[in-house]
């Protein structure tokens, strides 16, 4: 967090936890940015509902 906002996710840990999870790596790679992205702007509206 950065603020009052989520900026972005830790990779190496998103990564990591697929791997734990036994997910296919590569799949993983592709996926994960835009998951990212998505998780992020949702995350950053309910902050600001909640803020205001």
């Amino acid at each position: 967090m950065a603020g009052k906002a989520v900026i972005g996710w830790d990779m190496t840990a998103a990564l990591a936890l697929t791997h734990a999870l036994g997910l296919n790596p590569m799949v993983a790679a592709e996926l994960l940015p835009e998951l990212e992205a998505v998780m992020v702007r949702r995350i950053n509206e309910k902050i600001g509902t909640e803020d205001g």
